[in-house]
């Protein structure tokens, strides 16, 4: 059973860098740290609207934003340990409409770990258009693709329209409509009742409005301490006011950190093969294989840090025994940390971008002794 405990020492300390970061009266955050089976901190912050000043609460959905790339990696892990996908196959295998050689060259399993070689040819759509834009125009500049940045497999280049090419995979196998698969197949036997797929004609309840300050003022996440300096008029960066909210499988996930220990403990079934594990330990073990290097990739700053990998739907540091990932849209800005040796996960859910991520990922590890 999972439970609330206080203490003091490192739960005093980092309830008190959460007080620093949210302040009660500015766009909230939740921050929930499980060990073992228990939750041994759980605070939420700030508020949740600044329209009606309800507060973040327990029951507040987030946009995981690209932290929603690993249960699209799972999803495609379970059509590959049901014989339907074969990671070591090329795209064209299951998109004959590709039709450019590349596309003979590029595997599923380049997609999985951000090493295609695939451009971002994104980028000349308006502002309008990326605005609202879903899969669909996510996706429209890649049967015209006739070159790579680099040979599938020998570099890293982080991009989202991969991870919604994989989206479109799950849906093409399965014969499901993406949020459906992931409703019966990943989140409903994860026990995650109150994770939904962004959909803008389904509004949620209980749901975070994300805010940034204008453009020219928003900084760089590594700000030397917790906090990015600056403090200007709070700007709301929703769907309808920030781009690419509408494509799911990279990052149009919206749950709770609640429902999110129930994905780590499901991730924990796996382990011994359970039956009614959501996927074979084999192929868990393989998404946290480090796959990737990101470290001194030339082609990608995301996350570009000594001794980080990527291995399918998850960043690695396995000097440091961390499993993570981040996830950055409109005002959103999400960490989920896991540590496996000690069975610790740390999640940050907040509303707001202007706090030093890997900051409080390092001060968290020092003040648990991890790993």
């Amino acid at each position: 059973m999972l439970m609330s405990v206080c203490c003091g020492g490192p739960v005093s300390q980092l309830d008190r860098m959460g007080r620093e970061l949210f302040p009660a009266d500015e766009p909230g955050a939740a921050v929930v740290v499980l060990q073992g089976d228990s939750i041994v901190f759980e605070r939420y912050y700030g508020l949740a609207s600044l329209d009606d000043r309800s507060p973040v609460t327990a029951s507040t959905r987030f946009n995981l934003a690209s932290v929603s790339k690993q249960f699209t990696a799972v999803a495609v892990l379970q059509l590959v340990a049901a014989g339907l996908v074969d990671l070591e196959a090329p795209v064209a295998e299951y998109f004959p409409e590709y039709t450019h050689p590349l596309w003979k060259e590029v595997k599923i399993k380049h997609l999985l770990s951000h090493s295609s070689g695939i451009p971002d040819g994104r980028g000349y759509l308006s502002r309008e258009a990326k605005i609202h834009g879903d899969e669909a125009l996510a996706l429209e500049y890649l049967p015209g693709l006739d070159s790579l940045h680099f040979a599938p497999g020998s570099d890293y280049e982080y991009i989202n329209p991969t991870f919604v090419l994989l989206g479109r995979l799950i849906e093409r196998i399965s014969g499901q409509a993406y949020p459906d698969y992931m409703q019966d197949h990943v989140f409903g036997p994860a026990g995650m009742t109150q994770t939904y797929c962004f959909d803008p004609a389904r509004p949620m309840p209980e749901t975070a409005h994300a805010y940034e300050y204008p453009r020219e003022d928003s900084g760089s996440e590594e700000s030397g301490g917790w906090r990015t300096p600056g403090r200007h008029e709070w700007h709301e960066y929703d769907y309808g006011e920030e781009t690419f909210f509408a494509t799911r499988p990279d990052g149009g996930i919206y749950s709770t950190p609640r429902d999110f220990v129930r994905w780590e403990m499901a991730l924990r079934k796996c382990v011994g093969e359970g039956g009614d594990a959501i996927l074979p330990q084999c192929l868990l073990e393989e998404a946290f294989t480090p796959h990737t290097k990101v470290s001194g990739s030339t082609w990608s700053d995301y996350q570009n840090r000594p001794g980080t990998w990527y291995g399918y739907g998850w960043f690695i540091e396995p000097d440091k025994g961390c499993i993570y990932h981040t996830g950055d849209n409109g005002g959103f800005k999400i960490l989920a940390a896991r540590y496996p040796s000690s069975q610790t996960l740390l999640l940050v859910f907040s509303a707001r971008p202007d706090w030093d991520r890997y900051a409080v990922k390092t001060r968290f590890e020092t003040l648990f002794n991890l790993p």
